[in-house]
């Protein structure tokens, strides 16, 4: 069988055992979004990362004790002259009392601060559970791949090892016969020996990426579509580097949390310098308290006003505290500047990766071409005698690696598809649904 149709081979094998039971690469992403624990984890850590709105919104709101007393009480009454000393004796009571504070904050800016913060804090868990998904997306598309590779290099080493028994064969008889030299035979068995330690490397290493797969999803899918045949590569749109840079410095969800990093050290210096401001809230009180025995009593007190409270002096603990809030305003800045360096450095990257894998996979293509005529010339110059045995071989070698390179470009080229998307923070299922179309 030629190499050049050995996919079109796959395809038609896969269809013939039932393709339309193998799973493609949505199916593996729906499997992953469900059975994934790194992506669950990073749902649990932004459902607790919400949770910071409205504990910092509760410092804004009023908050209201209650608290209550009961005791038993045994007490001794002496008073020496008339009347009190008619209320001498041993007395046994209960005293019982209850009451309600509550305390409206009215002024209070490092509240109101810390609330600001919480809103940026959230907004940070946003954009981590954003990569989080982004991140699957890319694992899946990775392990999909890589089982794809590994199931090609499979049928190429098969496909290879078939050809060159028959080579070998062809080799034995000449040699019988007395038309060929035994170093023919020698060299198509090398060649044979090498293509079968090649290929049991090759059904291990299906295996591996098979479990890699399996722990992404926790299934153990073994009936995948391949890449279609027809398959052809695209540039990106739009075109042009600085367009994708820009997207990602607006978009990109890495690029954010440094963004809301920097907002929150400036927050934090000045909820610091505000450890100096004045505290004024409104406190309201209700209490009851009765008690027998010689001064039995029933009280009840209500109490209505404002709280000041003006801190004065902590021990420099304010000013340190300012002072190590400015440091790491400081570093947050640079932290940013850093990040945007990397996004713009990753987005440039993507973005020639895949303009590369255009030109690499075009170029594979032809080169498979060539590979294909070059080796149907040797096997006709080996059978008028100006290619030897060892030509052919060679020839046959370089046709598969060149099918194996071409697979690999192909997968390269839809990872830094998908990478790319990744760096300007647009890479969901819909466009995983776009790659997906490859393969059906």
């Amino acid at each position: 069988m030629s190499a050049i149709k050995i996919r079109t081979f796959i395809l038609f094998l896969a269809a013939a055992s039932g393709s339309a039971e193998a799973a493609d690469l949505l199916d593996i992403f729906h499997s992953a979004e469900r059975n994934d624990p790194v992506i669950a984890a990073a749902r649990s850590a932004h459902e607790a990362g919400a949770e910071k709105l409205p504990q910092g919104r509760s410092l804004l709101l009023p908050s209201v004790s209650l608290n209550a007393n009961s005791s038993i009480n045994n007490q001794n009454v002496l008073y020496s002259g008339f009347p009190l000393s008619a209320i001498n004796g041993n007395y046994r009571y209960n005293s019982n009392g209850y009451g309600v504070t509550m305390v409206q904050p009215l002024y209070r800016e490092q509240n109101w601060l810390t609330y600001t913060e919480a809103q940026l804090q959230v907004a940070q868990t946003d954009a981590q559970l954003r990569i989080a998904q982004q991140d699957l997306v890319l694992r899946t598309a990775q392990a999909y791949f890589d089982v794809l590779m590994a199931e090609n290099d499979v049928e190429l080493a098969s496909a290879q090892k078939e050809a060159i028994d028959e080579q070998l064969a062809q080799a034995k008889r000449n040699f019988e016969v007395g038309t060929a030299t035994i170093t023919d035979t020698n060299e198509a068995q090398a060649r044979h020996d090498q293509v079968y330690s090649q290929q049991i490397a090759a059904e291990n290493n299906l295996e591996i990426k098979r479990s890699a797969l399996q722990q992404l999803i926790n299934e153990d899918k073994r009936d995948l579509r391949p890449l279609s045949a027809k398959f052809k590569p695209g540039m990106p749109a739009p075109v042009g580097v600085e367009k994708w840079v820009a997207n990602a410095e607006s978009n990109s969800p890495q690029l954010a949390i440094a963004h809301a990093s920097l907002e929150l050290a400036e927050k934090e210096v000045e909820k610091n310098r505000a450890g100096h401001y004045p505290t004024l809230d409104l406190v309201a009180n209700y209490s009851n308290s009765n008690m027998g025995g010689s001064m039995a009593s029933d009280i009840t007190t209500k109490s209505l006003g404002v709280q000041l409270n003006m801190p004065v002096f902590e021990g420099g603990l304010i000013r340190s505290k300012s002072r190590e809030a400015a440091a790491n305003r400081d570093k947050a800045r640079q932290d940013l500047e850093n990040s945007r360096r990397s996004i713009d450095q990753q987005a440039k990257q993507a973005y020639l990766g895949v303009i590369s894998g255009v030109s690499q996979v075009e170029a594979l293509q032809q080169a498979l071409v060539s590979s294909e005529t070059a080796l149907e010339s040797n096997k006709l110059g080996q059978e008028v005698g100006v290619r030897t045995n060892l030509d052919v071989l060679n020839t046959r070698q370089q046709l598969y690696a060149t099918r194996r390179d071409l697979y690999r470009a192909e997968y390269d080229y839809l990872l830094s598809e998908l990478r790319l998307k990744a760096a300007v923070g647009e890479l969901d299922e819909t466009e995983l649904a776009r790659i997906n179309q490859a393969f059906h």
